[in-house]
Parts: structure tokens; sequence; C-alpha cells
């Protein structure tokens, strides 16, 4: 009876020191928040809906800015254009780090621009602009380029002769050339086998890394890693893309042998590169298919982007920088599907690189800050019908079109997308090549269309090279 007594005391001494040692231990003053369980953080909180519902849920409670713990991580979570432009814009500096992101933090392990801190993300910074721009980024080849890839859509419609297609492959191979053409200096045929194997694999990725068991891996990966799931897939896609990349930059490492505190090594050019082309592949042809979508929804706005292209830019050449300056309602639209989009919703995570003083908190040194640039983009102070598809958005009464403060699809401040002037470009240059020379007619009731649909297929009508979707 004794040994059974010590027993149980002992397991529950050790369990107690379990639950004291699992407790999340807050340093400095973080903003407010949940209280969080031994290792399991906030997950009482957290709804199936997904993460970015649970945090804009939390911020009805505590405000613009709380704490959330993700298992053991103290995350701070900012709301708001005033919140974030405070802090990534007002204190740059000190929001300049990059957080975790557990799905594929095996795989760079802070290496590459998106993901590097401190002075190896400044110099690889320096060089990704440099070699961008050597590339055409800023300058009129990229435009060419771009034009090129739309008109290579054009004809690839046309070679469908009526059939059925699905046009997301179509998006992608888009986005992937352009940022191929930049990166690797060289574009690939649609069909070509390494080419489409690279495509697969930076997709099945983006959806693995997008799904809830990601957001469930996010919560717990400090323990879940150890476990078969979808950031082994990950892990393993982006490993083979890696080795698909890693004689990009071979060159320049071999020039930087002989200096031992060179950021230049193979490991940070792959991944540099790596990610890169993945968020530049991903988010173009992600907000390409959605714009296609919504302009299916809304034929009468298709309608008004077709009649400005034809007035200003006719219907046998090419649309060009130049021309967007008096194509202010087009530009309304391609604004409005980048708000409706809203490829980064929570955000990347930054972390504060110094202890910092914020709205009368104190952030530690390296405590991790979530931007929910979906609190921004969808405010209703900025937006007027802030879930509708609505241009006037960013038009004036006179019709000229109008900066507004909250949009900031590709965030704010140093870390700021590297790629946003591509991306704006692919954009602008792609979306209306692809309605000409007519607009989208949709031969089924409006209300049935979705603006989450498992997948979209394109039929073009030979005879007049009218496009039309369905949905599957």
């Amino acid at each position: 009876m004794e040994l059974s007594a010590l027993l149980f005391l002992a397991v529950l001494m050790g369990l107690l020191l379990l639950l004291v040692k699992g407790r999340p231990k807050a340093r400095g003053h973080l903003p407010p928040g949940p209280h969080p369980l031994p290792f399991l953080g906030n997950i009482l909180q957290m709804d199936r809906g997904g993460l970015l519902k649970s945090f804009l849920r939390l911020r009805e409670k505590y405000g613009d800015v709380f704490t959330v713990y993700l298992g053991r991580r103290p995350v701070v979570m900012l709301c708001g254009i005033e919140a974030i432009k405070e802090a990534l814009v007002d204190k740059a500096e000190d929001f300049s780090g990059r957080g975790k992101i557990a799905m594929v933090e095996p795989v760079f392990q802070g290496y590459g621009v998106f993901f590097a801190n401190g002075d190896r993300w400044k110099t690889l910074w320096r060089f990704s602009l440099a070699t961008m721009r050597d590339f055409g980024m800023g300058k009129r080849s990229v435009e060419e380029r771009i034009q090129e890839e739309a008109q290579c859509l054009l004809e690839e419609l046309q070679k469908s002769k009526g059939a059925l297609l699905d046009p997301a492959f179509l998006f992608q191979s888009i986005a992937a050339n352009i940022i191929s053409s930049i990166v690797f200096g060289k574009r690939f045929h649609y069909r070509d086998e390494e080419f489409l194997k690279l495509l697969d694999l930076f997709f099945q990725s983006s959806s693995l890394i997008s799904s809830f068991s990601d957001q469930l891996f996010e919560l717990f990966s400090d323990f879940l890693k150890f476990f078969p799931g979808a950031h082994r897939q990950v892990y393993k896609n982006l490993q083979e893309v890696s080795a698909f990349i890693g004689h990009v930059y071979l060159l320049r490492v071999e020039k930087e042998k002989s200096n031992p505190h060179s950021e230049f090594n193979q490991k940070n050019l792959i991944l540099n590169t790596l990610s890169l082309f993945f968020a530049g592949t991903e988010t173009t042809s992600t907000t390409l298919r959605y714009g296609f979508l919504l302009m299916l929804k809304h034929p009468h706005l298709t309608e008004g982007v077709h009649k400005e292209i034809e007035q200003v830019i006719g219907t046998h050449r090419p649309p060009a920088l130049d021309n967007w300056i008096k194509m202010p309602y087009t530009d309304a639209v391609i604004h409005e599907i980048q708000r409706l989009a809203a490829l980064l919703r929570l955000g990347v995570p930054h972390m504060v690189t110094r202890d910092t003083h914020f709205r009368g908190y104190i952030m530690p040194k390296n405590t991790e800050v979530f931007p929910i640039l979906d609190s921004a983009l969808r405010d209703p102070r900025y937006f007027e019908k802030p879930d509708a598809f609505n241009p006037d958005h960013f038009l004036d009464a006179s019709g000229a079109l109008k900066k507004n403060e909250a949009f900031i699809p590709f965030s704010l401040g140093k870390r700021i997308c590297l790629g946003e002037g591509i991306s704006k470009t692919n954009c602008s240059s792609s979306s209306p090549s692809s309605s000409r020379p007519s607009p989208w007619p949709a031969p089924w009731h409006l209300r049935t269309l979705t603006l989450h649909p498992r997948r979209v297929v394109w039929e073009q009508d030979p005879q007049n090279t009218r496009s039309a979707s369905c949905l599957v």
C-alpha cells in the first residue's frame, strides 16, 4: 500500500513539474491576450475555420494589438492599418526581423532573402535587387517578357478549339516563366517535362502549406515534426526544387570562396533563388486565377474593362506600361482583385530585432509578430463594401485612380515583398491580354458561381474567341 502511494505521489509530482515547465513564460511586458494552457497555448481559442478567423475574433475582445500563444510560442498580433504601419514603417528597423514559418523552416533554416535575418538578410536583399535589375526588373525588358507570356496564353487558348481546359495550369505557367526568365534567364515551353515537374512540386507544396494541417502544424510544430505528415512532403518537394536550381549561382559561389565570411555560399544562394521563385510564382498565378473568377462573376465590370482597353490600346497591339495612366478603371479593377485575393491574409511573420517599446508594451528581442494584412484590406473604414468586388474603392468622383492607405497586399516596411513591381506588371499586362478581343460571357446563371471553387475549367468559343468557364 505504501509503495502504491509513493508511486502515485511520484507520478503526481512528475505531472506537476511538467505543467510548470510547460507553462509558457512571457518575458518583458507583452500585449494582453487569452490565458494559455501549458504546452497547448491558446488552442481552446482556435477555430476550425482557420487561424485568421480565430485572430479576428480575438481582436474584438483585446483590441488591435494582442498576444496569442501558438503552442509555447508567444506571437504578437497587429490588426488594422494604423498598428501595422506604426510597427513596420515608423519602427521599421525594430520590426525588420523574419519570424518562423514552421512548415518550411527545415528547408530554409534562416537562409535565402525571404527567411534570413541580420547582416545575412541585408546582403541577400541588396544582391537580389541588383540581380533582378540586371535581368530587367524595373526595365522595359520585363514588360516585354510578360507580353510574350500573355501572347503564349492566347495561343494556347486558340489551340483548344472549343475544348474544355484548366486555366489554372496556364496561369501557373505564365507566372513561373516570368520568374524563370528573371532568375534563370530563360523560359520553358509549357509542355517541357522539367518545367511541368517543377510546377507540380511548387503547387503541391503550396496547397499543403495553406491547408488546415499546416495551421495545426504551426501550433504544435515542436511536437508534430517528429511524426509523418504534410510537412515531410513539403520538405521533400522543396529539396527537389533546390536540386533543380542548384547550378544557377555556382559561378558567384566560386568567386567568393576566398572569403570565409561571405554570405554567397551555395546553400544561401540556392535557397535565395528558391524563395524568390516559390513566392513569385504562387502569388502571381493565384491572383490571376482569382481575378479571372471575379471577372466571370461580374461581367458588367469585364465589359467596362474591355471598352477602356479598346479605347486606349485597340485590339491589335499588346498592352504597355505607358497605357496604364490612361486606363484608371482597368487599373482600379486590378487593385480590387489584389485586395480581395489577399494571398497573405495573415501576413508573413516578423520578429523584433531588439527589445522594443510599442504602444506601452515591451516586446523582448526575437518576439514574433504577425501583421494581419486582411484586417487592413477589408477594413470598412477604408473600403465601403469590404467583402464585395467594387473597383470604386480605388476611383475618385471624377473617375481617376486614387490611393488607399489600407491597400497593403505586399505588406509594408523593410520586409515589403521584393517582387511587388514584377507582380503588379504581370497582373496588369496579363489580365487585359486574356480578356481580348472580347470579354468573357458566362453561360450559366451567375449566382451559381462560387469564389471558392475546387477547380476552374475554361471553355473557349472558337468562332469568336470568347471564353467561358465552368466550376467542378
